[in-house]
């Protein structure tokens, strides 16, 4: 697996060496540059020393917020993120043992994936589809019926960070979100 979203090498090895940190980058991929918010996991590392789910979800909550509020903050809403990142933490420990990767490495085929990841906090249908995407694009991670619940965004092109590999990628991305936009609103 070679991830390059952020555009930074430490940051897009943080996404690979942890399952986590990928899970916490999707998370923080909410009104806020994609490419920062998948760096913000490399960011938590840097400040708290560690991704671990289970010491994550045992932090302080205020100083766990304190951490990711502080500047640059990781997220443009950074108490609600941090938050969100000890609860999706605490749901890992709790229903897989701390090995975040167990979610889409135990689901018995891509619905149950798209199921278990809207389970977690910040993330609805779509960022569940996206992140199935990705997972399959990027990782080869590819339960049965990806593309199904994936949708367009199993498609060859530029229409989420599941397509983004460099700073190309990026720009066509944002490209093509910007078009989607503009269409919505005509």
């Amino acid at each position: 697996m070679a991830i390059h979203i952020t555009g930074d090498d430490h940051a897009d090895r943080v996404l690979e060496d942890s399952p986590f940190a990928l899970l916490t980058g999707m998370l923080l991929d909410q009104q806020f540059p994609m490419e920062r918010a998948f760096a913000g996991p490399a960011t938590v590392l840097e400040r708290f020393g560690s991704l671990d789910p289970a010491e994550v979800a045992a932090a302080d909550p205020e100083q766990f917020a304190g951490i990711v509020a502080e500047p640059p903050a990781v997220h443009r809403f950074p108490g609600s993120m941090a938050g969100k990142i000890q609860d999706v933490a605490r749901i890992v420990v709790a229903e897989y043992d701390g090995d975040t990767a167990r979610l889409w490495n135990e689901a018995s085929d891509a619905r149950e994936l798209v199921r278990r990841i809207t389970a977690l906090p910040g993330f609805g249908e779509q960022k569940a589809r996206i992140f199935v995407a990705l997972l399959a694009k990027q990782c080869g991670v590819r339960p049965e019926g990806w593309e199904a619940v994936t949708g367009d965004y199993a498609l060859e092109g530029h229409r989420s960070v599941a397509d983004v590999v460099d700073a190309d990628s990026l720009a066509r991305v944002r490209a093509f979100k910007k078009e989607k936009k503009a269409a919505a609103k005509a």
